[in-house]
């Protein structure tokens, strides 16, 4: 079975112009006025520290997509995987895996694993389309911070600079201080179906700075994040 079969990777979002927490790999989207003034309805959701995972029919995969993730924070999913695949026929649902402490932590999570975009062949479903068959799978998805209609560039600009000062949902301090910490930033997206080919000009970002706190050897002496219920009662 060749890596297309397998799964496609997550399209890679470009960032607003005004997000500081690019790198030198990253792309930003310079016209992003322009597209999302073309755009009916949006949807801010937050952006969560962890891992980009999909689950398809073939198994859980982790960024790479070039076969099934063997990551041992990953090892949950597989679980959930197991009694799901059946069900799943063309779907590919994305989420976040917070199972593994990256940068942020969370203090206040009932779940390890959020949704935020479902593909179906060679579209990007909508958020309606993507909450009812989260709950058919009974997963959360990621937080929706609010939905907005796009009318002036300034407005929507400083509509995302206040949303990112605040903490996340899941309450969140800093890893490596424990010290409280912001967000670690914003997904936009059209609140309706989109075609994959036209990924970039419907789904947007913006990241905090400095928002990577953990270096290449974390892997090797990660933390699993507590749930709500596993915490003693204070």
């Amino acid at each position: 079975m060749d890596e297309m079969s397998w799964s496609r990777k997550y399209g890679r979002t470009y960032h607003y112009p005004f997000s500081p927490g690019t790198t030198s790999d990253d792309r930003i989207n310079y016209n992003w006025w322009e597209n999302v003034s073309k755009i009916e309805t949006l949807i801010h959701t937050e952006k969560l520290d962890g891992e980009n995972t999909c689950l398809n029919q073939y198994g859980v995969f982790a960024r790479s997509h070039a076969a099934p993730t063997r990551h041992p924070w990953a090892g949950y999913l597989k679980e959930r995987w197991s009694w799901m695949k059946n069900d799943l026929g063309e779907l590919e649902i994305f989420g976040e895996n917070l199972y593994a402490i990256h940068s942020i932590e969370y203090t206040d999570l009932e779940n390890h694993f959020f949704i935020f975009g479902i593909r179906y062949l060679d579209v990007w479903l909508s958020w309606e389309e993507v909450e009812f068959i989260a709950e058919f799978f009974e997963l959360p998805t990621v937080p929706v911070i609010n939905e907005i209609i796009p009318e002036n560039q300034n407005d929507f600009k400083e509509g995302v600079l206040e949303i990112v000062k605040e903490s996340s949902m899941f309450d969140s301090i800093e890893a490596e201080t424990q010290l409280p910490s912001t967000m670690e930033g914003v997904v936009t997206k059209n609140i309706k179906e989109f075609p994959v080919h036209d990924f970039a000009e419907n789904v947007f970002k913006y990241v905090r700075e400095n928002h990577v706190s953990t270096d290449e050897h974390w892997t090797r002496n990660w933390k699993r994040a507590k749930l709500n219920w596993e915490k003693p009662d204070n």
